[in-house]
């Protein structure tokens, strides 16, 4: 067995056994691709441009003489610069004068998304009514207030017309339970203007992760270990009764009985670790605030429930009082942070528990359990009947539990749950499609059209980049835009991404909008003279078992390199191809030969991690050679040594009307292992 000396044995306990934990190494930075650009360059060309823009007020800003704007950091993804802004009137808070100015990696403006709709135009900033009044009447919308945060004095935008507010977040409990609650009040007239609560419930999932032995990143001090993920800032599972880590002398955690809130925890704190890995590994994001932070989580709520409230992750327990805390309530309830910590803060119109699932559906897939774990599927808490009833919300056909499939009027007024019924199909169908090949089951849809699915990485690399362009005014109607925008930023040179997500909307009965983008085919490549290809013949991925997850099957590869080992995770799936690793001179090699038709164009990807105990800086040992056909592609070294996978991408259409080998060899030194780790592999069509 391979031994990775920087990642061995760092293992926690499952709800289904105790097993031992341990402490990881910081994370760094991946390094770019051979042709990315330099990401720092391209944000501050972004933020540069961005300014300069703003300085111009062009009219779409809907900005006043009074106004000021209040840039905010860059957030890059795949390529496009994210620039978010909020808005200031005579030195007030604007609510609802946000905006997000999209541009390329020159600083170019691609996409312009505001939620202000009017100017302000002259409006009185003296307050009639006084702030103790105003307070008192955001104290009097819930049944018990146990605190007062503050009142704030703002310009309030999201009505009919703009008008002077305080806005006062208040904590307690309402109806439904816990509650921390901001409200703006008019500060003329005392009308309240709007309420947005910060708790946001995710009902629903199953109780254990797996399968044993389960990885938990711990921190250890002295003799004593405490379940805080030393690499990530705030990460840690406590007792809910006082707020406390849980800690102890050894690195064992948990019984195996899903009553006991050590357990829960082991299943919270992993599931927690596995989406922070999926953010950084599918989508690019540095933890879940988006600045490499998260939450503390902590079970012991007392209540068939979970909830986010901006503060931290509380896990409740079903009927039988077992703990929560596994993969999909976990990750949906900091699915609602990650949308806390995007611009324009939590989605309203009824989107935000569907905006939710999709991060918890993308982790299990991500995390691609056994299937008596919490395995991937597009279910909400299907595990244990979280109140007897069995699953709390169903993604591909939302109406076999009383929630909506399709798109209407009365949706964004209805309960936040059964309102992300449409949001959550059309998640479905743009991962899926309507009639899926993947063993995943078929989904009608409300215009009878057929849709065929992009695959479960694109739909929440899609959804992510849409909640990039998320304003205050969100809403269903608001995320068909964002979502065919981000389609089109992420894949600029052809349509089919877009189209999807367009089929996908229309299939929800979500009606187009007079702000949509079109496509068009993005970028016409230069004629070239080629032979005509075949019909049907420059599509898909020529490349067999491209995931690994047949073994070792057409593929030609040195012993051992195709597995299962768990000292290096595999990007999606179990099986991965890991060659070198063992710290002594050794050679390994994978090959597969591919027919590329003549005429196509072709693209070579694949996802990378190099992980390596060299500590030098400037000399490369340990190197991975890259090659189609007899030309060398790329060349990779310890120098590259990074946490995470990254994406290579090469074009390998000078090969077109061949038969070639795409092959890796990874030579290592004497001493000091690197690992080179492959997987999800594709020579794709077009």
């Amino acid at each position: 067995m391979k031994l990775s000396p920087r990642l061995a044995a760092l293992t926690g306990a499952a709800a289904a056994g105790v097993i031992a934990a341990g402490t990881a190494a910081a994370v760094q930075a991946a390094p770019p691709g051979p042709a990315a650009p330099n990401p720092a360059q391209a944000r501050a060309a972004a933020a540069d441009s961005a300014r300069a823009l703003v300085a111009n007020r062009p009219a779409y800003l809907q900005a006043g003489s009074d106004d000021a704007f209040v840039q905010k950091p860059v957030i890059s993804s795949e390529g496009t610069q994210y620039v978010p802004y909020e808005r200031t009137y005579k030195g007030l808070p604007v609510v609802g004068g946000d905006f997000v100015l999209a541009t390329d990696g020159a600083g170019n403006l691609k996409y312009a998304s505001v939620a202000q709709q009017r100017p302000i135009g002259a409006l009185a900033t003296s307050p009639k009514l006084t702030s103790a009044a105003a307070a008192k009447t955001a104290r009097g919308q819930l049944k018990t207030v146990s605190s007062v945060e503050g009142t704030t004095l703002v310009v309030y935008t999201l009505g009919a017309s703009p008008a002077l507010a305080w806005e006062t977040t208040v904590r307690g409990t309402d109806a439904d339970g816990p509650s921390r609650l901001t409200v703006d009040v008019d500060a003329r007239t005392g009308a309240v203007l709007r309420k947005q609560e910060h708790i946001v419930a995710g009902t629903g999932t199953g109780a254990w992760n797996g399968p044993a032995p389960l990885t938990l990143n711990t921190t250890q001090s002295g003799s004593t270990f405490t379940m805080k993920d030393p690499t990530v800032t705030n990460l840690s599972c406590q007792d809910a009764a006082n707020n406390t880590t849980f800690s102890g002398t050894d690195d064992a955690w948990g019984n195996g009985t899903a009553t006991n809130k050590e357990t829960g925890c082991v299943d919270a704190l992993f599931s927690a670790q596995t989406e922070h890995k999926m953010l950084a590994q599918w989508l690019g994001r540095n933890g879940a605030d988006g600045n490499g932070g998260y939450w503390p989580i902590r079970v012991g709520l007392n209540d068939q429930n979970a909830y986010y409230d901006g503060t931290q992750v509380q896990i409740g327990k079903n009927t039988a009082g077992q703990w929560i805390g596994s993969l999909d309530v976990v990750a949906h309830e900091i699915g609602h942070g990650i949308d806390d910590h995007t611009p324009g803060g939590i989605s309203g119109g009824g989107t935000q528990e569907f905006v939710a699932d999709t991060f918890g559906a993308a982790t299990e897939w991500f995390a691609n359990e056994p299937s008596s774990y919490d395995a991937p599927d597009f279910l909400v808490g299907e595990k244990i009947n979280l109140v007897g009833s069995g699953p709390i919300r169903n993604m591909y056909n939302p109406g076999a539990l009383g929630d909506p499939n399709c798109y209407s009027s009365s949706v964004p007024g209805g309960e936040v749950h059964a309102s992300a019924g449409p949001g959550n199909h059309w998640f479905y169908l743009l991962a899926n499609g309507s009639s899926p090949t993947n063993g995943q089951p078929s989904s009608s849809t409300c215009n009878s059209s057929s849709v065929t699915g992009l695959g479960i990485q694109k739909a929440i690399k899609i959804m992510y980049n849409a909640m990039l362009l998320k304003t205050s005014s969100s809403s269903y109607l608001k995320y068909r835009t964002w979502t065919l925008q981000a389609a089109k930023n992420l894949y600029p040179t052809g349509c089919t991404e877009f189209n999807t997500v367009k089929a996908a909307w229309d299939a929800v009965s979500v009606p187009a909008q007079s702000g949509d983008p079109t496509c068009s085919g993005g970028t016409t490549p230069t004629p070239t003279a080629t032979t005509t290809p075949p019909s049907g013949g420059c599509s898909g991925n020529k490349l067999a078992n491209p995931g690994f997850e047949s073994g070792n099957v057409n593929w030609t590869a040195s012993s051992g390199v195709i597995t299962t080992d768990s000292g290096q995770a595999a990007h999606g799936g179990s099986y991965k191809a890991w060659l070198d690793g063992y710290g002594s001179s050794h050679t390994d090699t994978l090959s597969q030969s591919v027919t590329i038709p003549a005429g196509c164009k072709a693209t070579l990807t694949f996802w990378l991690h190099i992980d390596s105990a060299e500590s030098t800086t400037t000399t490369a040992y340990d190197k991975l050679t890259v090659k189609a056909g007899s030309t060398t592609l790329a060349t990779y070294s310890n120098l590259n040594k990074a946490t995470g996978y990254v994406q290579r991408s090469f074009n390998i259409s000078s090969l077109a009307g061949t038969t070639a080998s795409i092959s890796f060899s990874g030579v290592e030194d004497a001493s000091l292992q690197t690992s080179f780790v492959v997987d999800d592999t594709a020579v794709t069509l077009s």
